[in-house]
């Protein structure tokens, strides 16, 4: 299967290098690029991409709004925001808006196939970097400390089992075969998860469960 992508960013040359490392890949390729927000959904319209590398910084109409147009489109794209900007509040505006995943420029390129190939599956992945930036955001808006102890509904061993899988970035096919359930199961228990802690997508349900100690995150010792 080739996974196909849209690259949408204001700088030619950043569009360029992409472009020639994604398709060292024999299942990536690049079928449109984009200078703009606007460009970038007329271009998604047109070319149906699995992908869309999204810059946030985009002329016209910013990243976060273009991310909320094309999650209207059908079939709708999985969005990964590549970017320069690591501010806190910019990271949750992304991922609240639908994004599957978010890598800084300059991210090592094996990190950038596997965000692509882990999105196209159904998952979604975040550099440590980010995630710890992402968490420490929603403690803050949530009230630091209280974060942890505020009310919800408890997770079931089983809730709690898929929320595991779900913090590896793994795709309710994944998780279903590991857990031996059917995939439809798997896609309820990960909604019910969601609406139990209040998260809007998988991405935020995973940092709002690490924010309430559910679940501890790897790979970053700020997870911890």
């Amino acid at each position: 299967m080739t996974i196909r992508i849209l690259l949408a960013d204001d700088h030619p040359i950043v569009r360029e290098g992409l472009r020639a490392v994604l398709e060292t890949q024999p299942d990536l390729t690049v079928v449109a690029e984009a200078a703009n927000g606007e460009e970038t959904i007329a271009q998604a319209r047109e070319t149906h991409p699995d992908i869309v590398l999204l810059d946030l910084e985009m002329p016209v109409l910013d990243g976060v709004e273009a991310i909320r147009h094309l999650l209207e489109l059908e079939p709708k794209p999985r969005v990964i925001v590549f970017t320069a900007f690591d501010n806190d509040e910019r990271i949750l505006h992304a991922v609240r808006a639908g994004a599957r995943g978010y890598l800084l420029k300059g991210a090592p390129r094996e990190e950038i196939f596997q965000a692509i190939r882990v999105a196209m599956e159904g998952g979604s992945l975040l550099q440590p970097v980010v995630a710890s930036k992402l968490l420490r955001q929603i403690g803050q808006q949530g009230g630091g400390s209280q974060t942890a102890s505020y009310p919800y509904e408890p997770l079931t061993e089983r809730e709690l089992e898929v929320l595991r899988l779900l913090a590896q970035g793994m795709p309710n096919k994944e998780i279903a075969a590991r857990l031996v359930i059917s995939e439809r199961t798997a896609k309820f228990h990960v909604s019910s998860i969601m609406n139990k802690l209040g998260a809007t997508n998988r991405t935020e349900a995973v940092a709002l469960a690490a924010q309430r100690g559910l679940i501890t995150l790897q790979g970053d010792p700020s997870w911890r």
